[in-house]
């Protein structure tokens, strides 16, 4: 799903993977993770495409609260796991998004 109901500016964090042979445990994880963020301050939503290469955008109104979702013990858990288990490379980039548009039929 596209999340649209987002007014900026706010922050976007996208999140753009590769992953190793060895992915037990991600699927619950990435769940679980999800369901994490939507709890945390400053969340405005996410969107997450995964095949050989995946993708997820999250949105939080402050750079603040992106640091708080990162210092969350769960989260770093399941980035350590990330790096040791699960992908073969990532990249992460956080953005401030000043304007957008979007359609829908």
């Amino acid at each position: 799903m596209i999340v649209a109901h987002l007014k900026p500016p706010y922050y976007a964090v996208i999140f753009t993977t590769i992953k190793a042979d060895n992915t037990s445990g991600y699927d619950q994880t990435a769940l679980r993770m999800g369901s994490l963020a939507k709890k945390q301050d400053g969340f405005l939503g996410i969107e997450s495409a995964r095949a050989d290469l995946g993708i997820t955008v999250s949105y939080w109104q402050s750079l603040a609260d992106i640091q708080k979702w990162r210092e969350n013990i769960e989260h770093t858990e399941a980035r350590i796991l990330g790096k040791e288990k699960w992908y073969a490379q990532y990249q992460l980039r956080i953005c401030k998004v000043e304007h957008e548009y979007g359609f829908k039929k």
